[in-house]
Order: C-alpha cells, then structure tokens, then sequence
C-alpha cells in the first residue's frame, strides 16, 4: 500500500477534475464522481456508527459493509470493473432476516431518533438512499451492473432495521424502543 500511496496532494484535481483508476480523467461534478463521493461518505458515517456500543454482531455486520463499499468505491471508479459480488447483496438479505426476526412489528412510523447510535444509523441509511439514487442516476447515463444499486438499496433496509435494533440495546441491561411519530390527523381518527 504505501507504494501506491506515496503522495496525497497532487494537485492534478486543480482544474476541476479527478483520476479514475483505469487512469482517464473526468469533472469532479460527473455523474461517476457523485457516485464514489456517496458511497465514500456513507463509509465514514459507517465508520463514526462503530464508535458506539452495540452488539458484537451488529458491530461484525457492519465492518464487513465498510469492506463491500470499499469494493463499490472500487467498482465505480474503474468503469465496466466489478469488485462488489452477489454474495455481498445475499449477505445483507440474511443480516435483514436474522436482525429483523426478533423486532416487534411497527404500526406506526417511527421517527429518526433514540439512542445516539440508532440515530447514527438513521444517518447512514439516508445517505445509503442517496448513494442509491447517484448509482441509478449513473446507470440511467453507463453501463452498470445490478449488483452496486441492489446493493445500496438493501443496505438502507438493513440499516433501518438496525436502527431499530440499536435503540432496544442499552448499556445498562434495560431495553428501549423506536420513536414513534404523533400524527395530530392520526390521533384524531383514533
């Protein structure tokens, strides 16, 4: 690694574009770059997230999705190369199964809040639902496969599900719940 990363500032992105890594270069405002600029950020919010308590297999779940965006990241900065493989999107299918199993079943909206983390993982599902929107942007315009859209589609269902998952988890052995929404027009049907 540090061969490949011998010097950060390079300053060939000063007139306004970027390297891709089949090495052509494009603006920093494409389609492509928006993309990369999504997935990249919903990583580090990923990465903040890990700074809180939670269970160990939530925690496990989720350093394995820093790796698969880094494949994403990877996927789509060399365009028509694939990094990001089905079995990363099966994976998320049995996280969704396994952590949505034991999660009451909502009646009502729930509103992005609750603990610190399961907040954080609210954040990060919005900005999986943005990366996911770049993503099919780009491929309204290239080539792409599925696999990155169907990806990041998934993955903001399992980070909702985590959420939830995150705000029953407390340090201190007590058990919490979702935030739910006060609808005044719902409240006044009931």
């Amino acid at each position: 690694m540090s061969n490949r990363l011998t010097q950060i500032a390079t300053r060939t992105g000063d007139s306004g574009t970027t390297g891709l890594g089949d090495n052509s270069r494009v603006s920093k405002n494409s389609l492509r770059v928006h993309a990369m600029g999504d997935v990249d950020e919903l990583n580090s919010h990923i990465g903040v997230l890990l700074c809180e308590a939670m269970p160990e297999g939530v925690r496990k779940v989720l350093v394995e999705i820093q790796h698969q965006l880094f494949n994403l990241g990877g996927e789509l900065s060399i365009p028509g190369f694939e990094l990001l493989k089905s079995e990363a999107v099966l994976a998320l299918d049995e996280a969704l199964e396994t952590y949505n199993r034991d999660l009451p079943r909502l009646q009502e909206f729930i509103l992005p809040a609750g603990t610190r983390a399961a907040s954080l993982a609210h954040v990060c599902r919005t900005v999986a639902r943005r990366a996911e929107r770049a993503v099919v942007a780009l491929g309204n315009e290239e080539a792409l496969k599925e696999t990155p859209r169907q990806y990041l589609n998934r993955l903001s269902d399992l980070m909702f599900v985590l959420a939830r998952v995150l705000n029953r988890h407390r340090t201190d052995g007590t058990v919490g719940d979702d935030v739910y929404w006060k609808s005044e027009r719902m409240a006044a049907k009931g």
